[in-house]
């Protein structure tokens, strides 16, 4: 079977992050010996995995031949299917252990097209995979659905890419679920509108990806979530295609798009949705904080959080966060604040901010201040919009998002790179903090022998709690063996689940739950609940071919957790 006819996206680093051509320049590659040195971790330069490396299996069933030219098996496109962008991901890849790749992969031209595979799937009994960006941290694009399915079928979103519909009065677009983050913000600039949801994968994640996950977007407070900007989805399922209603809002029973979102695949297929926009922001202001005591910057983080304020970077990082984010030395936290408006300046928004900023200890430069605010009337698109670029909040910001790139090299040298994120209540966050890190770090010293650095920072705040966002590093193996860090890292990935529950949190805030998260999920969720989203699942999906596995078993299948934290 040769590749499919029609054009396709620059090809993808398939065992990492990014263009298959990504590099990193001359700085982030001192930075990342400097990381390694720091670690004690084997310094080198391993060869990372290609294509020939891996002898896939053949496919297990044939597609239908009226369905033939939107399948590919190349071993490429197989590979780019089989994982997402996990550090378990990751590492497998640097191990060439791919045992189930995809056995096909489908790059459907349009939803009828999706609708005939699916037909296919349900007769065939052939596991049928969403696929977005691929950019899934948490095992949900991972085609291990256990045993009794003739074959599996990654379908791939990305030709379903276009804006299909401005609706300027109303700010709000139609919008193909394929679209990653890049092509659909090209498409509303020409009408004055963004969608204003920027997560940290934004430039490998979908539309649709990001309702079937619920992902948070960069932006701290007020409208962050995909939730908030959802107006209506259009979901493909095996039984039929379900449109909900474009409205502002409605209170006519339970919402339909609440059982869309954070579906993760597994009840349909997001083909489109409308989404609520926002003007172009024109005015900016931002602050970086410094606090010599972490916990008086967590009590200011939620003064601001119930100011009603609503800044739109809100990001407390602890002292080992600066030291990750390149913003400091590891001595004081640090706060990134910032403010935006399509409509009006924001001095006084940022005076109050400081305020409370000043009465709880904090530190900032108020002349660094002023230079991230236009003057009232002045053109800031000139003056002041890309204030917030530079400083302590332009070095944070460059990092977030670079970030992953630094992690693959990591990877074969047998480090250790990855995240959890949670969310808890403020009257429970200072304990939790330290518990937190407390059973994590006695884990990774466990597991690995060695200290890692772990840190924390506030990716989202609300008024009753924040969303603690986790990082850590450690030398996985004192060999260098990605084997054996791989090993290590199943142990502290389960007692970072174990933690985050126990200690009050919910498994994920936005990574999704996936396959690694599935054994916090059925903690945290009722059991009469997860009895409803089954039985909601046999409905519309009875053959139970869409994305088995992902948030809990089809009913009459016993899939159970598999894909990365399966031993």
């Amino acid at each position: 079977m040769t590749a499919p006819t029609l054009s396709r996206r620059p090809p993808r680093r398939f065992w990492g992050w990014g263009q298959a051509d990504a590099a990193l320049d001359e700085r982030e590659q001192a930075n990342l010996r400097f990381m390694l040195d720091q670690l004690g971790a084997v310094q080198g330069d391993p060869a990372p995995p290609r294509v020939e490396d891996f002898a896939l299996r053949l496919p297990r069933v044939s597609p239908p031949a009226a369905l033939a030219t939107m399948f590919s098996s190349l071993p490429l496109d197989r590979l780019n299917h089989s994982y997402g962008k996990s550090y378990a991901d990751l590492a497998r890849m640097w191990l060439r252990d791919v045992p189930e790749p995809p056995d096909w992969v489908a790059f459907p031209n349009d939803e009828q097209a999706i609708v005939d595979l699916l037909d296919w799937a349900a007769r065939s009994n052939v596991a049928v995979v969403p696929y977005g960006g691929g950019s899934s941290v948490c095992g949900g694009v991972e085609p291990a659905v256990g045993g009794s399915y003739s074959g599996t079928v990654s379908l791939d979103m990305e030709r379903l890419c276009r804006v299909l519909e401005v609706d300027r009065t109303s700010r709000a677009a139609r919008i193909q679920a394929g679209a990653l983050g890049p092509e659909l913000e090209a498409q509303l600039k020409p009408h004055g509108l963004t969608l204003r949801h920027f997560p940290q994968s934004f430039e490998f994640s979908t539309l649709g990806g990001w309702i079937a996950t619920r992902a948070g977007g960069h932006y701290a407070m007020q409208h962050t979530h995909i939730d908030d900007f959802v107006e209506n989805t259009r979901l493909v399922t095996p039984a039929g295609v379900m449109q909900t209603r474009r409205l502002p809002g409605s209170g006519a029973g339970p919402a339909p798009d609440r059982l869309v979102l954070g579906s993760e695949g597994t009840l349909g297929v997001v083909t489109e949705a409308w989404v609520r926009l926002q003007d172009v922001p024109r005015f900016r202001a931002s602050a970086s904080v410094r606090f010599d005591d972490y916990f008086k910057g967590v009590a200011c983080v939620r003064a601001l959080a119930q100011s009603g304020l609503n800044p739109a970077n809100c990001r407390l990082l602890d002292p080992m966060e600066t030291v990750f984010s390149g913003v400091g030395d590891g001595s004081h936290a640090i706060l990134v604040l910032g403010f935006e408006s399509a409509d009006h300046p924001l001095q006084p928004w940022m005076a109050r901010a400081l305020e409370l900023v000043f009465d709880h200890g904090g530190q900032f430069d108020a002349d660094a201040v002023a230079r991230s605010m236009a003057p009232e009337g002045a053109d800031v698109q000139r003056s002041g919009a890309q204030a917030h670029r530079t400083g302590a909040a332009g070095a944070w910001r460059d990092a977030f998002l670079r970030m992953p790139y630094w992690r693959d090299p990591a990877v074969g040298l047998g480090v250790i790179m990855d995240t959890f994120e949670t969310a808890v209540t403020w009257d429970r966050f200072d304990a939790f903090y330290t518990a937190v890190k407390a059973d994590v770090s006695t884990a990774i010293e466990r597991a690995t022998g060695n200290e890692a650095l772990l840190s924390c920072r506030f990716t989202h705040v609300y008024p009753d709690g924040p969303a603690p966002y986790f990082t850590l590093a450690v030398n996985g193996a004192a060999d260098g063996s990605v084997a054996s860090a791989l090993a290590a890292w199943r142990d502290i990935k389960a007692a970072a689940n174990e933690a985050v529950i126990s200690h009050g949190g919910t498994i994920t805030h936005h990574h999704a739950v996936g396959r690694d998260h599935r054994s916090g999920y059925e903690r945290e969720a009722d059991p009469l609940f997860r009895r409803m989203l089954a039985a909601a699942k046999h409905e519309v999906d009875p053959r139970a071919v869409l994305n088995p596995g992902v948030l809990f078993d089809p009913l009459g299948r016993a899939v159970g957790i598999t894909g990365s934290l399966a031993r």
